[in-house]
Order: structure tokens, then sequence, then C-alpha cells
């Protein structure tokens, strides 16, 4: 850091205190020293385009007009503003994914012409073999399944029902899904 760096820190945090004291002339002067700074920084922590940067410098600015009363005279002003900067970069680049997500859904197909729904006689094929896959399970998985997904008791409950610890009954119905994925995916096959 240069002395010209440590003197410019050194003004930006007297500027900031007496912008605090209600000082409208310092207060001004911060912010337009500051502008340079934050775009540069906000620049090499946000790849878009120049208006993006501009947008959340100017989003920096109108948080530190909101927040500026929290500025600590007594701590250093920089670690305080890139806190600020930090914030409303992922701010940013929230709002930046959300817009590309719903962009995403807003254009796919309101209907899948080659993907077919599924006929009565394959859907009720499909609950026969998960009801041969279920009966096949060994017993306390099974009974797990039984108690926890299909009559939808409680962990106390079923525990309480079967004998079996909450956490042995967790443990059974975590191995009997996976053994009922696999058995499924192999039927398809």
């Amino acid at each position: 850091m240069t002395a010209a760096d440590r003197d410019d820190k050194a003004e930006w945090r007297r500027l900031m205190t007496a912008a605090q004291d209600a000082d409208g002339a310092s207060y001004r002067r911060l912010l337009q020293e500051l502008q340079p700074v934050l775009r540069r920084v906000v620049a090499r922590r946000w790849r878009g385009t120049a208006e993006d940067v501009e947008d959340v410098v100017q989003e920096v600015l109108l948080s530190i007009h909101a927040v500026r009363h929290t500025y600590d005279p007594a701590r250093p002003l920089m670690p305080w503003l890139m806190a600020i900067v930090h914030h409303r970069v992922a701010d940013a680049a929230r709002r930046s994914g959300r817009r590309v997500a719903e962009f995403a859904v807003g254009n796919l197909e309101e209907t899948f012409g080659e993907i077919a729904a599924k006929s009565p006689s394959e859907s009720q094929a499909d609950g026969d073999a998960l009801r041969r896959a279920v009966s096949d399970l060994p017993s306390g998985q099974r009974r797990a399944i039984e108690m926890l997904k299909l009559r939808e008791m409680s962990l106390k409950e079923a525990a309480a029902t079967s004998g079996m610890s909450v956490t042995a009954l967790k443990v059974a119905v975590h191995r009997a899904v996976k053994r009922l994925r696999a058995t499924m995916r192999r039927d398809e096959d």
C-alpha cells in the first residue's frame, strides 16, 4: 500500500466520521471519491456488463447511505465498506441466477410430445411390480416401509408399535428404499 493510499483511506475515514455528524459536504465528497474505487472492486468481483457493474455500485452507494450510522469511526473504513460490496455483489449474483432460471423455465414447451403419459394398464403394472418388490424385502425393512410410508405413521408411533428404535427404523427405511429403487430399475430394463 502506498502512502497516497493510506492518506486516501485516512481521509475517507475522516469524511465518513464528519458525514455521521451531519456534514453534507463531507458526505458528498466521500461518495464521489469512493465511486471509482467501488467500480474497480465491483468489476473485479462481478463479471457482468458495464451497466451491471454500475447497477451494483449504485446499490452499494444506497447501502452505504442506509447503514452509514453503523460505521464505527474507531475502526478502519475499508473492511466495513468491502463487507457492503461483498453483500451487494452476492445479491446481484442471486438475482442474476434467478433471472436465468426464470428465463429458462419460461422458454419450456407447454407440452412434451415425445413423452407419453402411462396408460392405465402400465400404471397398474407398475403398482403390481412395486407391491411384489415390497413383499420381497426382508421383514424388518418391509415392516418399516409399511408403517412409515404406506400407513404414514410417525417415527414415534412406528417405534412403539414395532419395538424397533427410531434410529433402526430410519436405517431400515433407507435400506428398503435403496433396494426398492434398484429392483424397480432392474424391472424397467
